[in-house]
């Protein structure tokens, strides 16, 4: 619709490992002999389970439990914390690596802006605030020219761990509706501002989480939400039968208008959008992560909606509205395209018409928005973002050239708009904003930023390796331009979902960078870097192929040169997290150390809790024999094993992940910590007031930062920069 933004890597995820071999009947725990001395006391208590004939053990579910309920998971978390913690403040490199760490991300930052009316809005952060402000300035205003706060999180608590999540100004750009983040939750609740004088309204909104927020004309909103759950069930309890409902401006939500629900498939997600002329609402429905979705619509008429028909009534290909104008609106579609195509439908006749007006291309179509009278859209050439442009009936009008190698992370604008905006940033980069004229394709920096480091000093080097069964894959190798011969490496992914890895910025990994070591990200299958073949191909029974691809690249950083022998840290979250684990207990001989975060560690299970339902389009079902068998092969709970001398291990986890719970990590951990594995340390990081990601506090950022960057060090050996 109005802008489009990256995926980004919150993911819907998985990960890592089990003491106790699977066909076991009784746990034999042994004492991991650490140089750290004892762990704190896991102590099993075995639930026995048969399916399909076979026998599973699972020690550690009592794991599962809330911490904020259970008493005993609060004992160990507390146990393991202090423990892990006590290990990371003695790190010699640590101090170095904080230090460094707060200058780099010490610098100014801006978020794509949308501009309604003659007002422009977006965050803003002078560098250390915990959580940026929504800034509203003249839409006219000269380039680096800020605007004035609307809001500012840091009023709304004292630990700095409420965030402002989505906004979205009105159609005349007088109210913004925007969502509260708290503690790092999925859960959202909606508040609203006026613009002029930033007063607060009255309205609020509760129980929102995946959901959109969009305008109907100037006083009311369209959004998504869940019934409210249980006592004590917000953060475990699976999410079924989403909503679509309409608020008016001044009423209680309780009077909120149902739009659209299908209690006979309490599966079904809805999201809701509305065109930029506010015609009409289009909603998007699936079941899982899979982006194939079946689309309905329902015309607005004097700011009501009116009844919702089926537009693409099958759930068989993705439909991704771009915008519409009119009787006429515009998708994203992989309709008989898997590397997606734009399609127009106009709705003036008695019936829809169809018709494709940008064909599929031989790059993956991964975003579009409309802005003036252009289609921007944005491609993926072997990673990395080309943007071009079409008339809105689908003729080629040229192509924006970027600042480089990298991402175009979001476009906004809409139609009639004289301008747009694009974000761009690169491993080197930082999140550049650039004012774009769809009708000359020119741009220019709208917001310049002000590094504490020269990109120049530094190369990206694109690479491509062999898998295991000879399949191409693409990998990016980042280091100085000085730094040659075998360096101490992180090598990141992901793999699933439908997520490209395409280049970003992070001052965390500047700072590995410029203590002269390297980082490298591999473009796995399962991702969505080169359409639904790649994504198929890393997914459900072919999973495997996701850590083939993987453990491809780690040998392939070693006899390239690229990194010692003893020199290689992994990383990964979310799904990343279940990539890490899985790769770990298969080739614990080729990682130094590993960071597996935020996972979905017990592949068994992951089905049970908040949003696991949903990954079952990648993974498969647990309750079939055929899925079942496969998720127990890799399952990295299920899949440690004693006797080899593993990597050393540091998970991190947050008490208030809903989405991938963290009691998958603490299983885990409770697995790794009783296998005899060898005496490297296999720890825990556990935040508080935390979550899957999104509106962590820039001191909680740094901190856990600088725990990992100095864990990943002192095992492979890199000295931090003083």
């Amino acid at each position: 619709m109005r802008r489009f933004t990256q995926v980004s890597l919150t993911g819907l995820a998985i990960a890592l490992a089990c003491a106790i071999p699977v066909h076991a009947q009784e746990p034999v725990v042994t004492s991991n002999a650490s140089a750290l001395g004892a762990y704190p006391a896991s102590p099993p208590a075995p639930v026995v389970e048969h399916p399909f004939g076979e026998t599973v053990v699972d020690p550690w579910r009592w794991l599962e439990a809330d911490v904020r309920t259970d008493a005993k998971v609060a004992d160990w978390v507390k146990a393991q914390s202090s423990f892990t913690d006590a290990y990371l403040k003695q790190l010699p490199e640590r101090p170095a690596f904080e230090k460094r760490l707060k200058a780099l991300i010490d610098y100014e930052r801006f978020s794509l802006p949308e501009q309604r009316g003659n007002r422009v809005f977006y965050r803003w952060n002078s560098g250390l605030l915990n959580q940026s402000q929504l800034l509203v300035g003249d839409a006219d205003a000269p380039a680096g020219a800020k605007g004035r706060v609307l809001l500012d999180p840091a009023s709304w608590a004292k630990d700095g761990a409420t965030a402002l999540d989505a906004w979205a100004p009105s159609d005349d750009g007088a109210t913004v509706a925007y969502s509260v983040q708290d503690g790092g939750s999925d859960w959202r609740t909606i508040k609203f501002v006026r613009s002029a004088d930033g007063a607060a309204l009255a309205d609020e909104i509760k129980w929102v989480k995946f959901s959109g927020l969009y305008w109907v004309g100037n006083d009311a909103v369209i959004y998504s939400r869940f019934a409210e759950p249980k006592a004590g069930e917000a953060f475990q309890a699976l999410n079924y039968n989403q909503t679509v409902w309409l608020h008016r401006l001044g009423t209680p939500q309780s009077a909120d208008v149902q739009v659209y629900a299908t209690p006979e498939a309490p599966k079904l997600g809805h999201g809701a959008q509305v065109n930029t002329d506010g015609r009409w609402v289009v909603i998007g429905s699936n079941e899982g992560t899979d982006p194939v979705n079946a689309v309905h619509i329902a015309r607005i008429a004097g700011g009501k909606v009116g009844p919702v028909t089926a537009l693409v009534p099958d759930r068989t290909a993705q439909w991704d509205l771009i915008d519409g104008l009119g009787d006429v609106l515009w998708f994203v579609s992989g309709q008989d395209a898997p590397l997606k195509k734009i399609v127009r439908v106009d709705l003036t006749g008695p019936k829809p018409q169809f018709t494709t007006v940008v064909a599929q291309a031989s790059d993956n179509l991964e975003s579009a928005t409309i802005v003036g009278d252009r289609i921007v859209a944005s491609y993926l050439h072997d990673a990395r973002s080309d943007l071009r442009l079409f008339t809105l009936d689908g003729k080629p009008a040229g192509s924006v050239a970027l600042p480089g190698l990298g991402s175009v992370q979001g476009v906004s604008g809409h139609a009639g708009q004289a301008t747009g905006f694009l974000s761009f940033t690169s491993f080197t980069t930082p999140v550049t904003i650039l004012r774009l004229d769809p009708a000359t394709a020119a741009t220019n920096i709208w917001q310049p930023v002000k590094l504490t480091f020269d990109p120049a000093d530094y190369r990206i080097e694109p690479q491509f390796y062999t898998s295991k069964d000879g399949t191409k894959i693409p990998l990016f190798v980042v280091r100085r331009k000085d730094a040659f011969g075998p360096v101490p490496t992180i090598l990141y992914g992901y793999g699933g979902f439908n997520v490209s890895l395409n280049p970003w910025f992070s001052p965390t990994t500047m700072a590995w960078l410029e203590s002269g070591g390297a980082y490298a990200v591999a473009n796995l299958r399962g991702g969505g870097e080169y359409g639904d073949a790649w994504h198929d191909a890393g997914r459900r029974a072919r999973k495997q192929n996701v850590f083939d691809d993987f453990i491809a690249a780690g040998e392939w950083l070693k006899a390239n040169g690229v990194t010692p022998a003893s020199g290689l840290a992994i990383e990964g979250a979310s799904n990343g997290g279940l990539l890490i684990g899985a790769v770990t207990n298969q080739r614990p001989d080729l990682f130094a150390a590993a960071n597996p975060g935020v996972g979905v560690m017990d592949m068994l299970r992951f089905d049970r809790f908040t949003a696991g339902r949903y990954w079952v389009d990648d993974y498969g079902y647990p309750e079939k024999e055929a899925d079942w068998r496969v998720l127990k092969a890799y399952s990295p709970y299920h899949n440690v094993r004693s006797g080899r001398d593993y990597p050393a291990i540091l998970v991190t986890t947050a008490d208030t992940d809903d989405r991938v719970v963290p009691g998958h990590s603490f299983k885990y951990t409770a697995a790794l910590q009783a296998a005899a594995i060898g005496s490297k340390p296999h720890l825990i990081r556990i935040e508080t007031r935390a979550g899957h990601g999104s509106g962590k506090p820039i001191a909680k950022v740094i901190e856990e930062a600088a725990d990992v960057q100095a864990f990943l060090a002192h095992w492979t050996g890199l000295q931090p920069r003083p």
